[in-house]
């Protein structure tokens, strides 16, 4: 449900998204809310959320402990470099172009403010993604958004993401991101209150499948990348074009990948 919220990035978000994904403002600040206080620990893995905003605690607050689904995706392994991994996740519009411009996905997204994206995955999931907390190898978001399908009714919610990144050597000597997200969502929708035990299991598999396919997408995307560059730039040249600074980071970003060496990256498939 929550994939098209989450761009590959928030896979994501990567996710995502995506991932597809994912929003870049940092909304940093040591206060915390005595009355709205988050668990540091999820899904065991810790999360420094000491460091979200009083107000914004208490909007996850509820999510978190009154959610409809709740799940926990890797570690998963993404053969890209911190730095362009980072550059793409904090690029949702960006990351989004290129995976649809290739044939990956039909993602899109779209800065509404700053710090603030609306995205699609093109199978009737869309909504707004907002970075709350950002540091080196953590990232928190808050998502809100709508899913359409002939399996389940329209039905609409919040999410809450939490995204724990680490740079690994791959065997092969090249560097690489590897993820675990732990995401929370939550349906809005009250007449949907006396069959939620009914609906709990395949609103948890929808979003799991989102959320890997972005991971998968970032995947596919990193292996173009290495690949074919001439490619991803001449798909990211055409109408309406990358920002100046970019078009730069792409093309040294692909002029390094290009000549770095390994292994074709895995695939991860959609449960």
């Amino acid at each position: 449900m929550i994939r098209g919220w989450f761009c590959p990035w928030r896979a994501g978000s990567l996710s995502l998204m995506v991932m597809i994904g994912l929003g870049t403002a940092m909304y940093s600040g040591p206060a915390q809310s005595e009355t709205c206080s988050l668990p540091s620990q999820h899904a065991g893995v810790t999360f420094p959320v000491e460091q979200v905003e009083a107000d914004w605690a208490c909007r996850l607050q509820p999510i978190i402990s009154h959610y409809t689904t709740a799940n926990k995706l890797g570690p998963l392994q993404i053969p890209l470099p911190e730095a362009v991994y980072l550059y793409l996740l904090d690029h949702p519009p960006m990351a989004a172009a290129l995976v649809n411009r290739l044939g990956i996905a039909p993602y899109q997204s779209e800065m509404r403010s700053p710090g603030r994206y609306w995205g699609n995955d093109g199978e009737g999931t869309e909504g707004i993604v907002q970075l709350v907390y950002q540091d080196r190898t953590s990232r928190v978001y808050y998502l809100e958004g709508s899913h359409n399908s002939r399996f389940l009714p329209h039905i609409s919610g919040k999410a809450v993401v939490l995204l724990k990144m680490n740079q690994v050597t791959a065997a092969d000597g090249t560097e690489a991101m590897v993820n675990t997200l732990v995401f929370y969502t939550r349906l809005d929708n009250r007449l949907l209150s006396g069959i939620i035990s009914l609906l709990r299991p395949l609103v948890g598999s929808t979003v799991t499948r989102k959320l890997v396919k972005g991971i998968d997408s970032v995947n596919r995307l990193s292996q173009v990348m290495r690949q074919q560059p001439d490619r991803v730039l001449s798909e990211a040249t055409k109408s309406p074009a990358l920002s100046s600074d970019e078009a730069v980071f792409l093309k040294h970003a692909l002029e390094n990948l290009s000549h770095s060496s390994g292994a074709a990256p895995s695939r991860t498939t959609s449960p």
